[in-house]
């Protein structure tokens, strides 16, 4: 019970303050006279499937998700670092590392996309489109992809939260329009100019820039693409773009559509193919071979 008192502390506290920030930002455009960059509607859908998002997180995180941890660390390496930079770095390289293959997967196995999708259906981008997260997130398992790996290592439950928590907050501050280039810092660094292009919807722009703090993974895996060389970027999905900024429809539609294909082809690899694997395979075959 106190974990759960504690997360949910945890999350009352960064709410306020992304919202802050949040309506910071939109003033600020505002009296750039860029009034277009958000939307109340929109902006509202963000917050609900925000706070929807980050209260099933929380519970799930000390209900069940901590117990997992400590299971799966019994069986890993059980590394025990000294206290100090050292550690600490290591951690924060680990937690990075390890979100970067978890988003890949994300974007390449629809079983996960069905819920990242939801993020990926904004217009816009500013600190709103930041929060538009799926709940299901941690329903579909997708946690076992990045926290697991790191119980395998060994490293505390509780500094792995406060890695991986520190890495999300980051990520909110490269979700903006406001900034644009900052320099030698893009070299290593995600930021708002390399995060544009990954919520791109034209075809230089899809699945690039999959970073969470750093965006060496990228330059190292050649899934960088700078947005000088990307081309303007158009916000959204490539298909399927909601019509309805309902949040429980922005965040069970796709799931809904997953399992509705699965039926129509009786396929169950749709489950684990990337999201246009249906259009790509399907549509190529006559109608009597479907």
């Amino acid at each position: 019970m106190n974990d759960l008192l504690h997360a949910i502390g945890f999350i009352l506290t960064f709410g306020i303050f992304f919202l802050c920030i949040i309506a910071l930002e939109a003033w600020y455009l505002h009296r750039q006279g860029r009034k277009d960059i958000y939307r109340l509607d929109e902006t509202l859908a963000s917050i609900t499937t925000g706070a929807v998002y980050k209260i099933v997180d929380g519970i799930a995180i000390a209900l069940f998700i901590q117990f997992f941890y400590d299971y799966v660390y019994t069986w890993g390496f059980q590394y025990t670092p000294e206290h100090g930079w050292i550690s600490a770095l290591f951690l924060f390289l680990a937690v990075d590392f390890v979100y970067y293959f978890y988003h890949l997967a994300m974007h390449k196995v629809r079983w996960f996309w069905a819920s990242h999708v939801t993020h990926h259906s904004a217009t816009h981008m500013n600190f709103a489109t930041a929060l538009r997260q799926n709940f299901l997130i941690d329903l579909n398992f997708g946690w076992v992809v990045w926290w697991l790996p790191i119980a395998l290592i060994g490293f505390s439950k509780e500094w792995t939260i406060i890695a991986i928590e520190l890495n999300l907050a980051y990520q909110f501050f490269i979700h903006t329009e406001t900034v644009r280039r900052l320099g030698p810092v893009e070299w290593l660094f995600n930021t708002p100019s390399h995060h544009r292009v990954h919520h791109g919807s034209n075809p230089a722009q899809i699945d690039t820039n999959f970073g969470g703090v750093l965006i060496i993974w990228d330059r190292l895996f050649g899934t960088f693409v700078d947005e000088r060389d990307a081309g303007p970027v158009k916000y959204g999905l490539v298909s399927r773009q909601p019509t309805t900024l309902n949040p429980l429809r922005l965040n069970l539609d796709e799931f809904f559509a997953m399992l509705k294909d699965v039926v129509k082809y009786r396929d169950l690899r749709i489950l684990v193919k990337p999201p246009s694997y249906v259009e790509e395979h399907y549509a190529a075959q006559p109608p009597q071979e479907r």
